[in-house]
């Protein structure tokens, strides 16, 4: 195989229309998306540290896994689009 015919191995986003307005799309979406992960962060450890202050252990734990889980949304939602392009990436050298 040639080099010219792995080059031409490649997803073709002029072939979709209007990609311009759907990169502004999924960019608004991923901030959003991160905005409320954020947010999330910030009440669930309040919670946590609320919890532990006030002897709750029911709240101290649910704070706990809710910030968790809202720094694992972040990490993915963060890390969406650097995954994508990598995707990309490897796909256009198989």
């Amino acid at each position: 195989m040639t080099t010219s015919a792995i080059r031409a191995v490649a997803p073709d986003f002029g072939a979709v229309g209007d990609t311009d307005r759907l990169g502004a799309i999924v960019g608004a979406l991923l901030t959003y998306g991160l905005i409320t992960s954020v947010l999330m962060v910030i009440i669930c450890a309040a919670t946590w540290a609320l919890g532990s202050a006030h002897g709750s252990w029911q709240a101290s734990t649910k704070g706990k896994v809710g910030l968790f889980v809202a720094l694992g949304g972040a990490v993915l939602t963060g890390g969406a689009l650097a995954w994508a392009n990598w995707l990309l990436g490897i796909g256009a050298h198989l």
